[in-house]
């Protein structure tokens, strides 16, 4: 994909993030993750029909090709890479890496991420916890579980953030400060007027329900 825009790559990366997260890839999904019309999105779903990169089904569901898979794969492997580098080394707050890890991706060449694999150790995971794409260190953690969907009682520990979450600056920075971290155990309360209670090391805090939707968890 020589000389294509960083925004027409975002489309790829976009749908595999969208199978990733248990979500059906279709335009209407693209619109609301991307926040561009549905015009624009029609066009240039078109233009990667055109070139190979993906295919529309009857039912109007993106489907990745084998080529297009792989770029978007390594995409998002370069992304998240990023967002270590942006965490480890240069100390850039949690909340906002998504957004800086999204400009910087497109500028990590292939010989630049031998480097960054090299200086980061090979990570498993970025800072949200979603799995680095080719990691020799990749950590299996069975199914995952919205934490909005979890039986009040139960215990679980909070492993990734979902991509569409991470965008959301706010959201982000009461994540981090309410300590629902990748890594953390918690225990489920009470859902009560759209908030979710969670115990976080007997501290009790309150978590938005649509913000709870999109944090993963394993029980």
């Amino acid at each position: 994909m020589d000389g294509h825009h960083p925004a027409v790559e975002q489309y790829l990366e976009t749908v595999l993030e969208l199978e990733e997260s248990g979500i059906v890839p279709l335009r209407a999904r693209i619109v609301e993750r991307l926040g561009v019309s549905a015009p624009a999105v029609s066009e240039t779903v078109k233009r990667l029909e055109r070139e190979g990169y993906l295919t529309l089904d009857a039912d109007r569901v993106l489907h990745l090709t084998e080529t297009g898979r792989a770029y978007a794969t390594s995409m998002l492997r370069k992304h998240r890479l990023a967002e270590v580098l942006l965490v480890d080394v240069l100390k850039v707050p949690w909340p906002q890496v998504h957004e800086e890890a999204c400009r910087l991706e497109h500028a990590i060449s292939d010989n630049l991420e031998r480097h960054l694999v090299e200086l980061l150790g090979d990570p498993g995971t970025c800072p949200h916890g979603s799995p680095i794409p080719g990691s020799a260190n990749a950590v299996e953690t069975g199914p995952l579980t919205p934490l909005s969907a979890v039986a009040t009682g139960s215990a679980c520990v909070v492993r990734r953030i979902d991509e569409h979450l991470q965008t959301l600056i706010p959201s982000m920075q009461e994540l981090e400060r309410t300590r629902l971290l990748p890594g953390q155990k918690v225990t489920v309360g009470a859902l009560e007027d759209g908030l979710l209670e969670v115990d976080v090391d007997g501290v009790a805090v309150q978590v938005a329900r649509t913000v709870a939707a999109q944090v993963y968890v394993s029980v």
